[in-house]
C-alpha cells in the first residue's frame, strides 16, 4: 500500500499568500490498525532550496557566510547566523541554482559541484526539500566581492575558515544553522578525513 492511499484531504484553506504560501489542510489518515483518524495540520510552502560547502581540500578551508535572520533573532538569537551558501531553486534544477547562489552570495564560481544528500529541514510544518551539495574552490576561482542582492534585503559577509575552525564553532554556539552543520560533519568525515 503506497502512502498516497493512506491519506485523504478533506479540505484546503490559504492562510496567508505574503512572503509564501501558508496552508491549512484537513485530513484524513488511516492508522497502522486500519482505523481512519481526522487531523489538521499547517504548512508552509516556501519552495525547496539547495546549499553548498565550497572547500578548498589541500588549504583545508571552507568558505560561509554571515547574515541576519529574522525568523532567528525573534527565537532570541543575538547574532547573525553563520551558514553555508543556500537558496531557494526558483524553478531551475538544484545544481544549477546553487552556482548562481554561490557566486551571488560569496563572489566565488564554483564549477565542479557534486550532489551529497536530500533532506527534509522541518518536515513538522515545512515543505522545503533541501539539496545538499560540496564544491571545490581556489582563490582564484573569485569572480567579484559577493554580498548578495541588497534589493532582496541581503547583507552577506564572506568568511573563509578552517575546518578545524568551523567545527569549534558548532561546539561553541557560533554556527548554530543546521543545514551548515550537516555539511561541515560531512566534510569532517568524507573530505578532511577528521
Amino acid at each position: 500500500m503506497h502512502l498516497s492511499d493512506r491519506v485523504k484531504i478533506e479540505s484546503v484553506q490559504t492562510l496567508s499568500e505574503d512572503w509564501y504560501v501558508l496552508r491549512k489542510t484537513t485530513f484524513l489518515f488511516q492508522r497502522r490498525d486500519g482505523s481512519w483518524q481526522r487531523q489538521a495540520r499547517e504548512t508552509y510552502d516556501r519552495g525547496n532550496g539547495a546549499v553548498i560547502l565550497m572547500y578548498d581540500a589541500a588549504r583545508r578551508t571552507v568558505i560561509l557566510v554571515r547574515q541576519f535572520r529574522f525568523p532567528a533573532f525573534v527565537n532570541g538569537a543575538d547574532d547573525l547566523l553563520i551558514e553555508a551558501p543556500a537558496g531557494l531553486l526558483d524553478q531551475v534544477s538544484p545544481a544549477e541554482r546553487i552556482r548562481a547562489e554561490a557566486e551571488e552570495e560569496t563572489g566565488y564560481r564554483i564549477h565542479d559541484v557534486v550532489p551529497i544528500f536530500e533532506a527534509y529541514m522541518s518536515p513538522g510544518s515545512v515543505t522545503e526539500k533541501l539539496y545538499f551539495f560540496v564544491g571545490r574552490y581556489a582563490p582564484s576561482d573569485r569572480v567579484s566581492d559577493g554580498g548578495g542582492k541588497a534589493d532582496e534585503g541581503e547583507d552577506i559577509e564572506v568568511l573563509e575558515l578552517g575546518i578545524d575552525v568551523a567545527m569549534s564553532m558548532i561546539v561553541s554556539g557560533e554556527i548554530r544553522d543546521g543545514k551548515t552543520i550537516m555539511l561541515l560533519q560531512y566534510a569532517a568525515l568524507h573530505i578532511f578525513g577528521a
